[in-house]
């Protein structure tokens, strides 16, 4: 006699995949050695279970290939030295949260436009920053972010970057030379752009509906219908060497 599947037995065979697939989806970060990797799953914010579990031991946290937009929990982890977030949503709207610790900062292909105020921003939460990397976004004027840029572009960018940010060693995967720093304290404070606001464009005047009255003319002058002028044929001509254009005009005429 043939043996029967026992049909409880496989079930729980059943159960027993299902449950190993899951668990390989939730637990698909890397820990190790103070290092944690959570790549490549589109979230767009901080795994709030990433957050309780690795936040006090990790000293390096790479997020890259994700969706991030938001850095809300980032600030839990206050023993981070290195931070890695190339690829990802990162705007001139997402806020940075202090971190004491961090030396090395890359933000490869992200959506930074505005280097200002992400310069401003890193100086004030990131007091120990060494390392840091931008390529690939609008604020760093390469070929990366568009064709359109050039060589002198990325170096007004590099020497804006460090003459910021004085102690840096490497800027964009570039170590930072003396000369990279003498360039930067000679051009850095001319690099900044300087935008007014609204309140201080000037409001134009309405064009006025009419033809203005202004004339560059003296009140004194004569009136159009008041003139000595004369119009007609003349039946003289002339026909000498010298010429006598002046014997028509009256003294009254000057």
């Amino acid at each position: 006699m043939a043996d029967v599947p026992n049909d409880g037995d496989t079930n729980l065979g059943v159960v027993e995949n299902e449950t190993n697939n899951s668990g390989e989806d939730e637990d698909c970060e890397s820990f190790h050695d103070g290092q944690l990797s959570y790549i490549g799953r589109d979230v767009e914010s901080i795994p709030q279970k990433l957050i309780v579990d690795y936040s006090k031991a990790t000293i390096r946290l790479d997020l890259s290939f994700n969706q991030i937009k938001s850095l809300r929990g980032l600030e839990e982890f206050c023993n981070l030295e290195e931070l890695v977030l190339d690829n990802n949503c990162i705007n001139d709207q997402t806020l940075f949260p202090s971190l004491q610790q961090l030396h090395t900062l890359t933000l490869n292909k992200n959506q930074i436009t505005d280097l200002d105020m992400l310069l401003q921003t890193i100086k004030l939460q990131f007091p120990k920053l060494t390392y840091l990397s931008l390529l690939g976004n609008s604020a760093c004027p390469n070929q990366l972010s568009s064709h359109e840029k050039d060589d002198e572009d990325y170096l007004r960018y590099r020497y804006k970057v460090i003459y910021n940010f004085p102690q840096l060693k490497f800027l964009d995967s570039t170590p930072v030379t003396s000369h990279d720093l003498q360039e930067a304290k000679r051009v850095g404070p001319f690099m900044t752009v300087v935008r007014g606001s609204e309140k201080d464009i000037p409001v134009q005047d309405e064009v006025p509906s009419s033809p203005s009255s202004y004339t560059p003319l003296p009140d004194s002058s004569r009136q159009s219908d008041d003139h000595l002028g004369t119009f007609g044929k003349s039946k003289y001509v002339y026909y000498g060497k010298h010429s006598e254009g002046n014997r028509f005009i009256r003294n009254t005429d000057l």
